[in-house]
Parts: C-alpha cells; structure tokens; sequence
C-alpha cells in the first residue's frame, strides 16, 4: 500500500502552492519553448546555411579574380551576409533603380535575383568604356541599352562563376532572363515567401558597392538536403585546388609580359663603348646557327631562329628553353 500523506502535509503542500509567484510558473514554462517569429519563418537548417556560406566564400574569390582579369583593375569581393528573410522585406531595402537582373536556373524550378548596386555598377561600367582614372559620379537613372548590354556581359560573367561553384551540389544552368531597374515591377514569388539572402561587398579602387543573391526557398528546396557540411567540406577540399588555379589563369589570361629575344652577348671596355658609332661592328663568340633566346618576364622560355615574315624581321620558335641554355 501506498503512504497516505496526513492532513497537515496536504495543508501544507497546498500552501506553498498558493504562495509561488505565478509569474515564475509563466518563465519556466516559457523556457521550454523557443520564440518563433511567423514573419520571418527560418525554413533552412543553421547547418545549410553553414554551407551556402562556405561555398558562396569561394565564389566571391573567384568572381573577385574573374573580374580582376575582365576588367584589367584590382577587384575584390567579400562575403558580407547570408540571412532569411521574406521576398517583401528584401525589394523594400533595394534602392530604385538598381541593377535587377532575373536568372533562370535549370533544373531548378522558378527564378532567382541577381542585383549589383549602382554605386559600383555604373564605375564598373564608366571602367570599361574608357574611364575608371577619377571617383565616377553615380547618375539617378536606369541603365541605358548600351550600358545593359555591357552589365550583361559582367553578369554572365558572375553566372558562370556560380555555376562552377554549384556544380559539387547540383548541375544548374544558371542563365540570364531579363534585367530590370525598379525591383518593384518584379515579383517573382510572393510577398511572404522566405529567400535566401547573399550579400557581397564589391571593392574596386575608392568605388563600393553590394551585390545580392536572392533564392526564394521554394527555387532550391528540392536540393537542400544535399547542403550538409560534410559534402561541403569534401567539395572544398577537391575543388579549391582546380577552381583557384582556373581564377588564377582567368585572371592572368590578358595580362601584357615583356617578350625579349637574345641575338648574342659579349663584353667590350667602357672606352669601346663610349666610341661606338652607328655601323659598326660587333663581334661575339656565338655561332650563327646557334638557337636564339627567348625570356618572358626575365626567364627563358623558348628557343628560336631569326627568320623574316613580310619584309619584318621576327623569329620562330623551335623548342622550349631549358635549364642549361646560355646566351
């Protein structure tokens, strides 16, 4: 059988019951539970986001070194933020106009925005078309038919950087659909609907500016269990490699090196230097079917052989250069 509390236990069980402050009751309770704000439902796991951000770091070095190379100008991207929000509360912080650009993503059902701010979007474009040398007054208009064009391309650009660093997660097409100036007249989900939001800050010489990714949830929900850590950090382990050495060749790709070819070299007294004169005559040790030099950036890279190509003098290339070519 069970103990039988007495009379005088239940009095006082019941009395310290009245005496507990109800609001303590209120606090414990509350703390079993965490606040949900249904305005801003957080519909990707702290994990994923983990992940997006991990990857979106690598894209903004490698859009920062795609641009660099396009634009013949140090450019550098950082990650700024990743956070979710609702598609309403990201167009009402855009300014207007803007650079809206609307990007398809195949497979992927929907669409997703690309915006570049036009403090740094029209000193990129001002840098293309001859300028960039002085601080570029940012105009209170909308972009014009030629200077889309141009942002275009730059935006292909930046799509094709995305593209490389999705491919670990998922073989998406990202394309460019249409560009529009007022955020407003672009709805592509509705006002409540969670977006994924990936600001960068883009830096090119006193010009600034952010770039954002919004990912309406619904575009990418169906790949979000791919987004774990682990195939995260596999993809940065077997990809940095390859993906930085490509930046690396995009953006040396228009580089200008100085060429200098060697005909020969020899040494003469100051006093003969001081005396020569136009035609004369210089002799060398080196014979004259001897292999010229070639040096790119002060190494030697080539071999060759003076030859003549429409009435210009030139050379021709025979072999790489090795380690124990000489002048």
């Amino acid at each position: 059988m069970a103990d039988t509390l007495q009379q005088s236990e239940v009095e006082a069980l019941v009395s310290a019951v009245s005496r507990q402050d109800p609001d303590d009751n209120a606090q414990k309770s509350a703390g079993a539970f965490a606040p949900y704000d249904f305005k801003r439902p957080e519909r990707v796991s702290k994990d994923q986001m983990r992940s997006l951000e991990n990857l979106h770091e690598v894209f903004a070095r490698n859009v920062g070194g795609a641009l660099s190379g396009y634009l013949r100008s140090v450019v550098e991207v950082k990650l700024s933020s990743i956070v979710q929000l609702t598609y309403a509360e990201f167009t009402a912080n855009l300014p207007t106009p803007t650079c809206f650009a609307l990007v398809q993503a195949p497979p992927l059902e929907g669409q997703i925005i690309l915006e570049v701010n036009p403090s740094i979007i029209f000193p990129i474009v001002d840098r293309l078309l001859g300028g960039g040398r002085s601080t570029t007054s940012i105009p209170d208009r909308p972009l014009t038919d030629i200077e889309q064009k141009i942002v275009g391309k730059i935006t292909e650009l930046m799509l094709s950087q995305l593209k490389n660093i999705w491919s670990r997660i998922k073989e998406i097409g990202f394309s460019l659909q249409e560009m529009e100036s007022n955020p407003q007249y672009r709805q592509i989900v509705p006002p409540n609907e969670v977006v994924v939001l990936i600001s960068f800050e883009i830096s090119m010489g006193e010009s600034r500016g952010m770039m954002n990714i919004c990912i309406p949830f619904t575009v990418i929900e169906p790949i979000m269990p791919s987004f774990a850590l682990e195939n995260i950090y596999n993809f940065m382990r077997r990809r940095a490699g390859g993906m930085e050495a490509r930046a690396i060749a995009t953006t040396l790709s228009d580089s200008q090196v100085e060429i200098v070819v060697y005909l020969a070299q020899t040494q003469i007294t100051v006093s003969d230097l001081m005396r020569l004169a136009p035609g004369d005559i210089i002799q060398t040790t080196k014979p004259a079917s001897t292999p010229l030099q070639i040096s790119i950036a002060g190494r030697p890279k080539f071999k060759a052989k003076p030859c003549v190509v429409s009435n210009k003098k030139a050379v021709k290339i025979q072999a790489p250069a090795t380690v124990h070519d000489h002048l």
